[in-house]
């Protein structure tokens, strides 16, 4: 029996892909594609950005929760949600 082997698709950094994609606090729209589900942050094996974005990405993620753009875990969104309606 023989095993088939894959090679993965090469990751790349989409920041240094696209100069014109800028990394702010105030955009938690590309923000929350770097977090799970459960709100942590990605990490660079996952996501495939350089070392140099991903300090800049967990940066700005901080500051975006701390001006609560981005919810710190899934249960204060649905907190948040369950208040609002």
């Amino acid at each position: 029996m023989t095993t088939i082997k894959f090679s993965p698709r090469k990751k790349y950094c989409r920041f240094c892909a696209d100069k014109n994609l800028v990394l702010d606090y105030k955009r938690p729209d590309i923000l929350k594609n770097f977090l799970t589900e459960r709100g942590k942050i990605m990490g660079r094996r996952i996501t495939g950005t350089c070392a140099k974005h991903q300090r800049q990405l967990s940066r700005e993620i901080k500051r975006a929760r701390q001006m609560a753009l981005l919810c710190y875990t899934t249960t204060h969104s649905i907190e948040l949600k369950k208040k609002t309606v």
